[in-house]
């Protein structure tokens, strides 16, 4: 739930062409497909990963039931270290993802990708953190998704902001998920009071 401030934040730790977030962000309802679209990836990051694997889950919107989303799976994954990308990145690129986002101040989380774009049957980001290094956020991504699961309201209220945002030009989806930000924050605050 990192924040790219700046597009030179953004620019800094996007591999590859950056190129602005050409169209409206679009957000879909509820899919029962995302969880078994989910399995597939874990599956394949699995089979190409092995023991590096330590923990896999499915987060982000997609992974709560009933609530509307961007149509991209959003996967944790955890490695025993994420610096160390020769160990796993070669790996997941030789089964169809892309390294796109290193951010080495910022718990050395590391994201990849897989586009329909580029021929994938769906878009997946999976999102790359260590046991230590990433532990913090790595709490703070499952409290979300967990509250969001369990919350009829936070869920309702969550999809209502998104719905509004979605409705506005972004140059970079990276200032999208920044708008979200501080309702992100809020619904946090109240998982972690539990």
């Amino acid at each position: 739930m990192a924040t790219l401030d700046s597009d030179d934040e953004i620019t800094a730790a996007t591999i590859g062409e950056l190129e602005p977030y050409a169209v409206k962000v679009v957000i879909e309802d509820y899919n029962p497909g995302w969880p078994i679209w989910y399995s597939e990836e874990e599956a394949a990051i699995r089979a190409a990963l092995g023991v590096l694997v330590l923990r896999i889950e499915h987060t982000g919107s997609t992974s709560v039931r009933g609530l509307a989303a961007k149509p991209i799976i959003d996967i944790l994954l955890v490695v025993p270290d994420t610096a160390d990308e020769d160990v796993y990145v070669p790996a997941l690129e030789a089964a169809g993802y892309t390294l796109r986002i290193r951010q080495p101040n910022w718990h050395q989380h590391r994201c990849l990708i897989r586009r329909t774009e580029d021929g994938a049957p769906w878009s997946v980001n999976p999102h790359v953190f260590s046991p230590e290094l990433g532990a913090v956020e790595i709490e703070r991504i499952l409290a979300f998704r967990d509250w969001l699961r369990t919350h009829d309201e936070d869920r309702v209220y969550y999809e209502r902001i998104k719905r509004e945002l979605a409705q506005y030009n972004w140059k970079f989806v990276q200032h999208y998920a920044n708008a979200k930000s501080e309702v992100v924050e809020e619904i946090l605050r109240r998982a972690q009071r539990g």
